[in-house]
């Protein structure tokens, strides 16, 4: 009897990892990510001083996130961890650091049959009820303004994403999955470790642990996406659909909420609007990890 579903498949990944998987040397490696990380964001930082020194209210829009180049500045420095990872893979593994995405003659075209099938999902959804979000959403971004700056705004987004994918379900999972058997260590490792950094006691509230448990099931989900397609090709199209939406469509007023559409008519601090709408957000996620399946099965 098989204890775990078809992982044949995350050979494909785990391959570039297989000659040095030791634990002793993923520690190393996330030392030295974070190192080179520290370097990029203090020079990161220095730029967005300047900045700063044209627009006297940008550090507190950078805290509050509420508007477009406060996001940008934000969202554009997640790219740092993706550079820093793979620096990290190539100083301490010996390899290129694109090996952590799996590989990408699998994974480009995955990522995009995902992500059509997504899209359609995406359509159906926003035609069907319910309408609304207990309340009218709030107009933030003119429709002339957000149609000039989604280009922009996409890119970033994935740039964003991306970095996410490629520290968890790339570095840490390959690295993991090559040396150890057993899903319960590099499936769940990372994901405890993905929703830990979505724990948010101050902004959140009540809701902080539910949003871990929310963030912790997503990880899984896309780990198992990438044990079964052998890339993080799907799992970079379900979490960039997942935050284009929720970025960039409509998205809470007091929570990154600089680039959307429309805002929804409570925010953060509202835990209890809040959590009457998690429900339908793990609804939607496992309805995306099953599209996903249908779409790497054809």
């Amino acid at each position: 009897m098989r204890l775990w579903p078809d992982y044949s498949a995350r050979v494909l990944h785990t391959d570039a990892a297989k000659g040095q998987p030791e634990v002793w040397r993923v520690v190393l490696g996330v030392i030295v990510m974070i190192g080179v990380y520290i370097a990029m964001a203090l020079f990161y930082q220095e730029g967005l001083s300047v900045i700063s020194s044209a627009r006297p209210n940008f550090q507190n829009e950078l805290i509050t996130s509420d508007t477009p180049l406060a996001m940008y500045a934000l969202l554009f420095s997640f790219g740092m961890i993706s550079v820093a990872v793979f620096v990290g893979v190539r100083l301490v593994h010996k390899r290129s650091g694109l090996s952590v995405l799996g590989p990408m003659i699998l994974a480009v075209p995955q990522f995009f049959r995902v992500l059509g099938i997504l899209a359609v999902l995406s359509v159906v959804l926003a035609v069907l009820p319910p309408y609304g979000m207990g309340g009218p959403l709030v107009p933030n971004l003119g429709f002339g303004l957000w149609l000039v700056l989604l280009p922009t705004s996409l890119a970033v987004v994935f740039i964003q994403i991306s970095a996410e994918e490629i520290f968890f379900r790339g570095y840490l999972q390959q690295q993991l999955a090559a040396r150890f058997q057993s899903p319960l260590i590099w499936m769940v490792l990372p994901s405890i470790l993905f929703a830990m950094g979505h724990y948010q006691p101050a902004e959140a509230g009540e809701n902080a642990v539910m949003i871990v448990v929310w963030a912790g099931m997503f990880g899984l989900l896309m780990a198992d996406l990438t044990a079964r397609s052998g890339t993080i090709g799907p799992a970079l199209a379900v979490h960039f659909v997942n935050n284009v939406t929720a970025l960039l469509i409509t998205s809470l007023p007091d929570n990154l909420g600089g680039l959307a559409l429309w805002h929804t008519p409570f925010g953060m601090a509202d835990t209890a609007e809040l959590r009457a709408w998690m429900p339908v957000d793990f609804a939607l996620m496992i309805v995306s990890w099953l599209a996903a399946r249908l779409a790497l099965r054809r």
